[in-house]
């Protein structure tokens, strides 16, 4: 699963990258375009991927802003990780 999450963070973060590229020297054609609108989608999904973070995780771990912001850039794979955490603390807790 790690390697998983490692990938689809530098998946996910490759396309950040290129999408801020277009914006500061814009792609010929179409896929401007299309860069553009995944942008703009790709931004909403990661706040409201903030808003589910936050209001699942604040009483079952003490977040920061790092946090907050790693799940706004890697989106559902930060998810997943905090997930994880998540269940091996409650493991931890179960064996005490």
């Amino acid at each position: 699963m790690k390697f998983v999450i490692t990938t689809g963070k530098a998946v996910t973060l490759f396309a950040w990258l290129l999408m801020t590229y277009n914006l500061i020297m814009p792609f010929e054609g179409n896929i401007a375009i299309i860069l553009y609108i995944l942008l703009a989608i790709t931004t909403f999904m990661h706040c409201f991927q903030v808003v589910i973070f936050h209001t699942i995780f604040k009483s079952l771990l003490s977040l920061k802003k790092g946090d907050y912001f790693s799940v706004f850039i890697f989106g559902a794979f930060s998810l997943l990780q905090y997930r994880s955490k998540v269940m091996q603390n409650l493991g931890n807790a179960e064996t005490r």
